[in-house]
């Protein structure tokens, strides 16, 4: 799917942040995939290739009734959900990585409800 060429950019970008962007077992890197459909967000221990917690729109704690799975609020419900499963998880310390994507609308909104539940970055 790299073929596609809305996707080069994307990839392209995020290669070049994963150079600096890594996660330790200190400091775990909070990666987010934004797709049409959802939104996806994980914990990753890059030295060891552990995912520590992992959250996504699709799942039945994110949903509430009447809420596309792709949207803002869904990605507001990812937030706080992957912020409580890496407290839960022993984390408070994150690196973020925003996958190539800008700043803005959904990945920003899983950044600023990670931070409200509890996440440092």
């Amino acid at each position: 799917m790299t073929n596609s060429y809305r996707m080069k950019p994307r990839v392209r970008r995020h290669r070049r942040v994963r150079k600096v962007v890594a996660g330790t077992a200190a400091r775990p890197r909070l990666c987010v995939f934004r797709s049409l459909r959802a939104i996806y967000a994980q914990v990753v221990d890059d030295e060891t290739g552990r995912t520590l917690a992992q959250a996504n729109s699709l799942e039945a704690e994110a949903r509430t009734e009447g809420i596309y799975p792709g949207n803002a609020t869904a990605a507001v419900a990812v937030g706080k959900l992957i912020g409580a499963r890496a407290l839960a998880a022993g984390l408070t310390q994150v690196v973020f990585d925003r996958g190539g994507n800008l700043y803005h609308g959904r990945v920003k909104a899983v950044a600023e409800a990670a931070r409200e539940a509890g996440l440092e970055f």
